[in-house]
């Protein structure tokens, strides 16, 4: 019966004729372009004050001597009384004198680290009790303090810098004086007079960070936010537009002799393949927004498997396949030519295969040829890849239309050959590592430094992922996520020679 139904298809063959050409329809091109979503990004303006500039204005501006006291006709020592009979009697008058004394200050000094500063100021008081009851010479008695302030930073709502500061201090020893067997104090009238100095030295400190001008640098670093950076120039050509948000303190650091206030922009990162978009036209510093998250700055970048580059693959392989030889089920033995393959994107995230063949069926007894059939078959196949990972595959490699005609059904069975689809799928496999590699190289290049004027956009790469691959009019792409740190820096004024 197998012979019977072999018979008939040979004959079939014959009755068609030598070099018949028939071929199927071509499936529907995409023109679809690569699709990245938005990214919330965060790009960082750090903004430095000099510790030592805050340090020497403190220092100016607060006076050595604090403050003094010269004091006569004071109630040095109290009356000495005894109880005789349920009565206090009075022994001894109250005893008279002129209390005498300064306090004067060290030097102030600033120090802290993290989001801790702290300013030091030490002082210390020398008081004297003179012209004891009109008789005696008197006491001199001598004590030591620490004030303390500490400091918090912030940016009030007209984005100039603010400072909230806590000021404390302690006597390492009350001032005081013992005489006659009893103890002068002088700390209450210490501490009055102190509460002045500490007032002055927290408006001073409000006064000379409030000077920090800093409003005009970021509003200049924000109109620079507004940009975009070229991420490849070519293969693809891809670009970033980065189009700030808003604005807010995100933080400050203390280190060395230096804070510096991070100033954090909220942006919206997108990415695009193809020519440069229209750049994202500057809005006016908005009023700062509270609780500023930093997620850092994030976009992707594409790696792209242009179809031009994938047809000679797939050819070569299918060469070699026909170089060994390739049977048909229920025909034999044929001979295969394949000219030329076709790929692009078709419908439902599909790729379209086209194979140019000759197909020449041979006796298997014979050797005799039945004629050569020629023509274009088309499948589609679904590529499939997973997340993070570099290696592109195709599934359900399907024929793609349907005909009557003999010659073309043979050049179906070809295409739809069990050996032949397994070298399309195999030679269809990408892997991306080494376009990896490169894309990952033009992303850090890219970021690396931006100067306009005054201001560097620069940024650091620390981590890499990648979603899963489209298909896209242009090619294969595998849009890589990118995430790490962005800043604008604001590069020193060169100074005069």
């Amino acid at each position: 019966m197998r012979h019977i139904q072999l018979f008939f298809l040979i004959f079939a063959l014959v009755l068609s004729g030598c070099n018949r050409q028939e071929s199927l329809p071509e499936p529907p091109r995409s023109t679809s372009v690569p699709q990245f979503e938005s990214q919330n990004s965060t790009l960082v303006v750090p903004i430095d004050l000099s510790l030592d500039d805050l340090q020497s204005a403190l220092e100016r501006r607060t006076p050595r001597t604090l403050w003094t006291i010269d004091r006569p006709n004071q109630k040095c020592v109290k009356a000495q009384r005894v109880k005789v009979f349920g009565e206090r009697l009075k022994v001894t008058p109250d005893i008279k004198c002129r209390i005498v004394g300064q306090v004067t200050r060290g030097a102030v000094s600033l120090s802290g680290s993290g989001k801790r500063l702290t300013i030091n100021m030490p002082i210390k008081a020398v008081v004297s009790a003179r012209d004891v009851g009109g008789v005696l010479k008197g006491e001199t008695a001598t004590a030591s303090a620490n004030v303390r302030a500490d400091v918090v930073f912030g940016l009030d709502a007209s984005w100039n810098a603010s400072a909230k500061v806590n000021i404390s201090y302690d006597w390492a020893e009350p001032p005081g004086i013992d005489f006659l067997g009893q103890r002068i104090e002088f700390a209450k009238r210490a501490d009055k007079a102190l509460a002045n100095v500490v007032a002055n030295l927290e408006r001073e400190v409000r006064l000379e960070v409030a000077k920090a001008n800093i409003k005009p640098v970021l509003q200049e670093a924000w109109k620079q936010g507004f940009t975009n950076i070229e991420l490849s120039s070519r293969n693809p050509p891809a670009w970033m537009r980065i189009t700030p948000q808003g604005m807010g303190l995100a933080g400050y650091t203390v280190n060395g002799r230096k804070v510096t206030l991070t100033v954090a922009v909220e942006a919206k990162t997108e990415t695009f393949v193809g020519d440069e978009p229209p750049a994202p036209k500057p809005t006016p510093l908005p009023p700062q927004i509270a609780n500023v998250e930093d997620v850092g700055l994030n976009f992707f970048m594409p790696v792209v498997a242009d179809y031009a580059q994938l047809e000679p693959v797939v050819l070569r392989e299918l060469r070699k396949l026909a170089d060994k030889g390739i049977k048909l089920e229920g025909v034999g033995s044929v001979n295969a030519q394949f000219d030329k393959v076709t790929i692009f994107a078709t419908d439902n995230g599909r790729l379209a295969v086209g194979i140019d063949a000759q197909v020449e069926p041979i006796g298997q007894r014979t050797g005799v040829s039945f004629g050569k059939s020629k023509g274009r078959v088309w499948l589609t196949g679904l590529p499939i890849s997973e997340a993070d990972s570099q290696v592109v595959r195709i599934k359900d490699l399907q024929i793609y239309g349907q005909t009557d005609g003999m010659a073309t059904n043979l050049l179906i069975r070809l295409a739809s050959s069990e050996s032949v689809l397994e070298r399309i799928a195999g030679s269809l496999e990408e892997d991306f590592t080494k376009d990896y590699e490169k894309v990952l190289g033009k992303a850090q290049r890219a970021v690396a430094g931006r100067q306009e004027g005054r201001f560097l956009l620069s940024a650091q790469i620390d981590e890499v992922h990648h979603d899963k691959v489209q298909v896209t009019g242009a090619g294969l792409f595998t849009p890589v996520r990118v995430s790490g740190r962005g800043q604008i820096t604001v590069v020193p004024e060169k100074r005069g020679s």
